[in-house]
């Protein structure tokens, strides 16, 4: 059930100043550092921000709590977030604004097609981008009347996510033997690198999804990625 904050803030009115007052936001994202850029942009926004790292973490949410938006992620440790979009876009009642975000803006078709409203590519740091997204699928009687304060603002997460994520990094790169957890390890890591504008460690994740694609050896791969993430750890790399 919601509690007495949340409730409070759901009964606020949008401003000029933080027009998703009185909303609450999902974020369906396993990457604590794309994460926290999201809860920066909720923030500013005046939403309340609940988080959910895998599709089990979600479901469970949501059978307690009704979020007013939806962001999922595409790439997910335990599937795909298409699937629970497409859930959500036949569900009664159905959320008031349901997004996909993905660090692939090839997969923006994809989503639309499972039931998405819109798409978000990452990295998402503007403020004035993220409002647009959630404000133009809301139902016109939720959004604030007269005129929304639009600056050029960006978020910039803690780095300290990010470090989480790369630690998260080195312990599936541990047990990288299981060729399931390969797939979805170069699909996190490139998908960090990109939030973090980090060129090197996602040109070699893309490399070793790529690899893994076409059925060649990867275990040059994985040492690549390895020492990328543990330069990083390690504090020898600035990102």
């Amino acid at each position: 059930m919601p509690d007495d904050l949340e409730v409070f803030m759901m009964n606020q009115s949008p401003t000029a100043e933080r027009p998703l007052l009185g909303l609450t936001v999902l974020i369906v994202e396993d990457s604590r550092f794309a994460c926290e850029a999201m809860r920066l942009l909720c923030l500013r926004s005046g939403a309340r921000i609940r988080r959910a790292d895998s599709l089990a973490s979600a479901r469970r949410h949501l059978r307690v709590y009704r979020p007013s938006v939806v962001i999922i992620d595409l790439g997910l440790p335990d599937g795909s977030g298409t699937d629970l979009i497409e859930e959500l876009s036949v569900a009664q009642p159905r959320v008031d604004v349901l997004l996909a975000i993905s660090g692939d803006t090839g997969a923006a078709q994809m989503a639309s097609d499972a039931g998405a409203d819109g798409f978000l590519a990452k990295p998402i740091a503007s403020l004035a981008e993220f409002q647009e997204a959630v404000l133009t699928q809301l139902p016109a009687e939720a959004r604030p009347e007269g005129f929304r304060l639009v600056g050029d603002e960006e978020v910039h997460p803690d780095p300290i996510a990010l470090q989480d994520d790369l630690a998260h990094a080195a312990d599936m790169i541990s047990h990288a033997s299981e060729d399931d957890m390969t797939g979805y390890l170069a699909q996190f890591l490139a998908g960090v690198a990109k939030s973090a504008g980090d060129a090197p460690l996602r040109e070699a994740a893309e490399q070793l999804g790529s690899h893994r694609r076409d059925g060649q050896p990867i275990s040059e791969d994985l040492s690549r990625i390895s020492g990328l993430v543990n330069e990083r750890l390690d504090g020898r790399m600035v990102v």
